[in-house]
């Protein structure tokens, strides 16, 4: 049974790994727009695990020695994604550049579980890499986390017309001179190092559903793009938090009880939507219908066009079949 109140007694004890999932499922949020309108979501994938091997990489540094300064978990999942990004570029979206990222995202994965067997005493800090854990926050990490969100998020407000036209129309953005490469380079930057920072304290499998599965929400939802970033990353910082309620409430994994409520928001709204279209679709037939019904006699000279329709005439209303008989008109469906 899932416990709604323990949750918030125990706030003290867990505050800052809550709050660090709230903001990074805030960033990732906001950037799956891009990678969606841009259909990049391999890209996210191999990035997070390239994020993971690197981290997995500078464990197993330590192990061999390295200094701990210089071999740290974030520098690894950096240098991973950052090698990643540059192997596979970011313009355009190729058949070989897809067969590109996916080899990026089965060496990350293997590479990792291979390091893992190496460093027996990490290896539970290499499950937590692969499908998250989110559990041991130090606050300085959930400052880190917290003032990455908060700049990335500056430059978005900044830059976000440029991104989303050079995303939407690319062709477009160069003719009307708009710096298409400067605006690229900062979006894989952001997204490097997003998916490092995060994909340390959280786990590939939670980053890569934030990067995904809000922004599907919010693009089914939203009125237009720049609007799906704002809901986007409100989504993703509810799945952040959500998912930490959920793992507490009912003994889950938190990574993979992020992932839930995230794919649980997407079904929800998706739902709520179809419901709304259909109530929406319904009313309007109640209100064509009612006019129909208004005082309007059918005939000759009415205006509107006579079709036969089995053994009687019905006549053409906006695509609709009227019959007239007994004072009323029964609709017999469209044309």
């Amino acid at each position: 049974m899932v416990d709604t109140t323990s949750f918030w007694a125990s706030w003290d004890l867990f505050r800052d790994a809550a709050l660090a999932g709230t903001f990074a499922g805030a960033m990732l949020g906001l950037l799956g727009v891009y990678v969606l309108i841009r259909r990049m979501v391999f890209l996210s994938a191999a990035l997070s695990q390239a994020a993971s091997l690197g981290v997995a990489a500078a464990f197993w540094a330590q192990v061999q020695g390295a200094p701990a300064w210089l071999a740290t978990p974030t520098l690894g999942a950096l240098g991973g994604t950052l090698l990643a990004t540059g192997l596979a570029g970011i313009p355009d979206r190729t058949s070989r550049r897809d067969g590109l990222l996916g080899a990026i995202y089965l060496v990350g994965a293997a590479g990792t579980l291979a390091i893992g067997t190496k460093i027996v005493q990490e290896l539970q800090d290499i499950e937590s890499l692969l499908f998250g854990s989110g559990v041991a926050v130090l606050p300085e990490d959930f400052r880190i986390i917290a003032w990455l969100a908060l700049t990335l998020g500056l430059v978005q407000l900044w830059l976000h017309r440029g991104l989303l036209h050079v995303s939407l129309d690319r062709d477009g953005a160069r003719i009307q001179r708009l710096p298409v490469r400067f605006l690229d380079f900062v979006l894989v930057l952001s997204l490097a190092t997003a998916v490092s920072v995060s994909t340390r304290l959280l786990g590939a499998l939670p980053v890569f559903a934030f990067m995904v599965l809000p922004a599907l929400a919010a693009l089914d939802l939203a009125q237009n793009p720049a609007q799906a970033l704002l809901l986007s990353a409100l989504f993703g910082a509810a799945a952040g938090l959500g998912g930490y309620w959920l793992a507490f409430s009912a003994s889950l994994p938190v990574g993979a009880a992020q992932t839930l409520v995230a794919a649980t928001l997407v079904a929800v709204l998706r739902v709520a939507r179809l419901l709304f279209e259909w109530l929406q679709s319904s009313l309007a037939h109640r209100r064509h219908d009612a006019l129909a019904h208004q005082a309007h006699e059918h005939g000759p000279e009415c205006g509107h066009e006579a079709v036969a329709h089995g053994d009687h005439l019905d006549y053409l209303v906006d695509g609709h079949l009227h019959h007239p008989h007994d004072g009323h008109c029964d609709d017999h469906g469209r044309q």
